[in-house]
């Protein structure tokens, strides 16, 4: 193909190509299947490649960037990208209505009902990550998210992989087809989605390659454009919904005939028609609202047909529709006083329990997992739930066979709620704990964790106080391959070597590299590299990584070590109170007071701590990685600082620092980081796309602060 004919065909696929996205994404109409749509793409980048003097920039094919981020700029929002306060029922929705009403003028602004009634308008309220855009003269130039609301992350490249948010807006015509009405300067704000279908997609892919699953569509939307490679951005087959004009800016007036003569909004309604020109997908559940009563009906005819939605969805957005009246009531906090979301309750499902499995941890811990008829539950399909031990098991009298209703909380973990025992026919079974390890054949044991009476004679522990006992079951075999190879994940996750994943692991230890996580430390190059789909520069990545991660401080040891019963929070104060690994084994074998005086140690802890450095075995195993170059840095003793006494529970992406800079700050100053709001929460710090914990606080009443108000703290 000459040149000529090149340039003819280029013409004719880039407008083929923006006709069926404009097809697929605005008119929701598709013609053709992914695969076509794909096959055209890839023959226009194959014609531009041969003659890139016919590059556009703005063209389809330039959706992804050729290369990746080293990090995401930040960009400061013109106009703050605001939250919404939520209602949960119709009193709730009442109750703003009257809020509201109290702060509005005695007679009604032009364009809204009589008897001062208010226009209301109701949205979809998608579950995706809020970003806004901004175009000139037309054209797209920045996407950025909504970080704390002021600053925000450019992900312009990103963005640009979503084949609905469009790179040029449509040129509007009036009716003898005089050009206007595109703005200067506009800003849209939208959500990034992905669908269900291809959220189920991306999690049966990344279940055959051993990654782990993404909790729901929203969590995977986000992590999907935080990547600063647009090139995988662009493989998660994103989309984009407008809902808001931020600002708009007409440079000069339109010419003669042009659209209503320089459009401007009166209502946010008339907002999402204006979009819908442009180019933009504007959900088509929407509805104009005379008042609440007509909102309720609007609420309730979204409800029956949500769980078919394609989209993950958690309830609707109610504004004043006049922008004028928006204005009259402005923003309170971080919210407007004008708009609110009505959320939809936690959904719950029925499905029937085919099968009671057991997973075997990295302590030997025998944890029941439930399998049900797959189950469409708040967006997503569940399978599976943990059903925790067997006291859970009686608790709600489960049988393999049973329907039973489950539940997503904070539509991301489902767990069984209910058995429904009118529902059984008789030929339901009960369950009954294994006596052999599923994974080894080994012995199961039944195990009480916390201190006997008898134990108490060497601790200041009264031996008139009743011991805390836990009952759980446990392979005792400890060559059990699941136990090793749970524990091995764990111990690199901890030492924090990334680049040894689950299936790397097992592939070691099927060559005889390793036969435990010390053999880690000694492995070289000329081990790896010769290995069937290894090769010298990735076998480098691997010891150099491993290399640069031999040195780690004490509490993070500990915890590597996976000692029963001690975490990230109980290894922190083991370490903090002993300072050395040596002191921590000389209390052990001499003065174990000293253990049972540590704040929040109880018999559970103490006991495993015991346990664990009186057995020669783990004793030999942490002289064999001191041996192989393990070093184990001398942990500051715990100080008292401005945080003592105080708990924080971080919910959400933080702008300014990551949540593990903030934990670490927070501990430096004396405060501990709980991954769960309780009442004994001081503080709840809240980032972007703030989750269930939020909620909680709110209804426990935590307090719950912002991120600028937590830099300040600190």
């Amino acid at each position: 193909m000459g040149k000529f004919e090149a340039e003819k065909r280029i013409q004719k696929l880039r407008d083929e190509i923006k006709r069926l996205r404009e097809a697929y994404h605005t008119e929701n109409v598709p013609n053709v299947t992914d695969d076509v749509y794909d096959s055209l793409t890839r023959e226009l980048k194959s014609l531009i490649k041969k003659y890139p003097e016919f590059e556009d920039p703005n063209a389809p094919e330039n959706r992804v960037a050729g290369k990746p981020l080293d990090k995401f700029v930040k960009v400061h929002h013109k106009a703050r990208m605001l939250s919404l306060n939520d209602v949960f029922n119709e009193e709730e929705l009442y109750d703003w209505e009257k809020r509201i009403k109290k702060l509005l003028p005695p007679s009604p602004l032009q364009g809204e009902g009589q008897g001062g009634e208010v226009n209301y308008f109701c949205e979809v309220k998608f579950d995706g990550l809020a970003v806004s855009l901004i175009y000139e003269n037309g054209k797209f130039v920045r996407g950025a998210t909504r970080g704390d609301g002021l600053i925000g992350e450019d992900i312009t490249q990103n963005l640009k992989t979503i084949n609905s948010i469009p790179l040029q807006l449509n040129p509007l015509l009036n009716k003898e087809g005089v050009g206007g009405g595109i703005p200067s300067y506009l800003e849209v704000r939208g959500e990034a989605l992905m669908s269900k279908k291809t959220l189920i997609s991306l999690n049966k892919k990344n279940e055959k390659e051993g990654k782990p699953a993404f909790a729901n569509s929203r969590n995977a939307a986000a992590g999907s454009l935080r990547q600063l490679d647009p090139k995988l951005s662009a493989e998660r087959k994103l989309d984009f919904y407008a809902y808001d004009i931020a600002e708009i800016i007409f440079s000069s007036p339109l010419v003669k005939g042009g659209i209503e003569g320089g459009w401007y909004p009166h209502t946010h309604s008339e907002k999402h028609a204006y979009l819908k020109k442009l180019g933009f997908n504007v959900d088509g559940n929407d509805a104009i609202c005379k008042n609440l009563e007509e909102v309720i009906a609007f609420i309730r005819k979204f409800e029956k047909i949500r769980s078919d939605f394609p989209y993950g969805t958690d309830g609707i957005v109610i504004s004043v529709d006049n922008l004028k009246l928006q204005e009259v009531l402005g923003v309170v906090g971080k919210a407007p006083r004008y708009m609110v979301a009505f959320k939809y309750p936690a959904e719950k499902a029925t499905t029937i329990v085919k099968d009671i499995k057991i997973n075997v941890g990295r302590t030997g811990v025998l944890t029941p997992l439930a399998l049900f008829e797959p189950t469409l539950v708040a967006g997503s399909t569940v399978s599976k739930a943990t059903l925790h031990n067997m006291d859970q098991i009686e608790r709600l009298d489960l049988r393999i066979g049973d329907t039973v209703v489950i539940e997503k909380a904070g539509d991301v973990i489902p767990k069984v709620v209910e058995v429904l025992v009118k529902m059984r026919t008789g030929k339901e079974k009960k369950f009954k704990m294994l006596e052999k390890c599923p994974a080894c054949g080994g012995k199961v044991e039944k195990k009480i964790s916390g201190w006997k009476r008898s134990d108490l004679k060497n601790f200041k522990r009264s031996v008139l106080e009743e011991p805390e006992l836990s009952v759980a079951y446990y392979c005792i075999n400890p060559k059990c391959s699941a136990k090793n190879e749970r524990y091995l994940e764990h111990f690199v996750q901890v030492f924090e070597i990334y680049e040894l994943g689950p299936k790397i692991l097992r592939r070691f230890k099927d060559e005889g590299l390793i036969t435990d996580a010390g053999d880690i430390f000694i492995l070289t190059k000329e081990d790896i590299a010769p290995l069937e789909r290894f090769g010298e520069k990735s076998a480098e990545n691997i010891i150099q990584e491993i290399e640069n991660k031999k040195k780690i401080t004490l509490s993070r040891f500990l915890s590597a070590l996976g000692i029963l019963h001690v975490g990230e929070e109980t290894a922190r104060d083991l370490a903090s109170n002993f300072g050395t690994l040596e002191n921590l084994i000389l209390c052990v074998r001499q003065d174990l007071t000293q253990i049972d005086s540590i704040e929040n140690i109880g018999p559970a802890v103490s006991k495993s701590v015991y346990e664990f450095f009186c057995d020669k075995n783990n004793l030999n195993f942490i002289q064999k990685l001191k041996e192989n170059g393990v070093v184990i840095k001398k942990e500051d003793k715990k100080k008292d600082g401005k945080f003592k006494g105080l708990t924080f529970v971080l919910t959400g992406t933080l702008s300014q620092m990551s949540r593990e800079i903030a934990k670490e700050k927070i501990i430096a100053l004396g405060g501990k980081v709980s991954s769960s709001v309780s009442k004994n929460t001081s503080y709840v710090v809240t980032g972007v796309e703030a989750g269930s914990k939020l909620a909680k606080a709110q209804k426990l009443g935590v307090k719950i602060i912002e991120e600028n108000e937590f830099l300040k703290m600190l």
